[in-house]
């Protein structure tokens, strides 16, 4: 039986709630053990907040989760989808163009710098993220255009939909150190990992970490960019 108890707690900033529910089956008479952690980020005034990436480090070598090894960022309509992004060191990411005018997608961050020359209708070579930490994502053509990657070597990671919700799935027993990010957040004050640990007994888990968003990680689409830049470079 799985119990959801959950008090809240008022932060300054953002809140982050980790709910850790184990669940043991019997398989041919051996018990396996899994949990889901189910994470919810608001901020001070008690909002979701979207685009968080929510991901648990396991402390010790526990077989890691089946991911695959290719992710895709499409272009459309002059954006990039999706917003944000988080995906495994090694992972090769694909900037398929699904506009029928050209992108020059481009990062300049440490973790990962790169440049697609201008290209139309057609997939660039992938790029492969072989370094941990935040990608800022851009296009040399369209100002407005802006993406983000988190890259971690953990495969247990979600980012948080509408709702300000995440869902990790199936952890395996054992210790974890989780940790949220999302591109708007200050680097003060600085946001502890918080440590976990999955055993046999059913758990919750409880995590209120505050976050303060600031306005320098997304750009707007603005009102003419079809007019202006609709033709210009087809």
């Amino acid at each position: 039986m799985f119990q959801n108890r959950c008090k809240k707690r008022c932060f300054y900033g953002a809140s982050i709630y980790v709910v850790c529910l184990l669940a043991i089956s019997p398989i041919i008479g051996k018990k396996t053990k899994a949990a889901d952690i189910i994470a919810k980020v608001l901020n001070d005034n008690s909002q979701p907040i979207w685009h968080a990436v929510v991901y648990a480090d396991p402390k010790a070598d526990i077989p890691s989760a089946p991911q695959a090894n290719e992710a895709v960022i499409d272009q459309i309509d002059k954006m990039f989808k999706p917003f944000v992004s988080v995906v495994r060191v090694g992972t090769r990411i694909k900037f398929p163009n699904n506009d029928n005018i050209q992108h020059h997608v481009y990062s300049f961050s440490r973790a990962n710098k790169f440049e697609l020359p201008l290209y139309a209708e057609q997939v660039a070579s992938p790029v492969i993220f072989d370094k941990e930490g935040a990608v800022v994502l851009g296009c040399n053509i369209h100002d407005w255009m802006m993406a983000h990657v988190l890259v971690v070597k953990t495969p247990y990671f979600a980012v948080t939909d509408q709702n300000g919700q995440a869902f990790l799935n199936d952890l395996p027993d054992g210790d974890y150190k989780v940790q949220v990010w999302h591109p708007g957040m200050r680097k003060k004050p600085k946001i502890k990992p918080q440590m976990i640990n999955i055993s046999v007994a059913d758990k919750e888990v409880k995590f209120n970490l505050h976050l303060k968003a600031r306005r320098k990680w997304w750009r707007n689409k603005p009102d003419d960019a079809k007019s202006e830049y609709g033709s210009t470079y087809k």
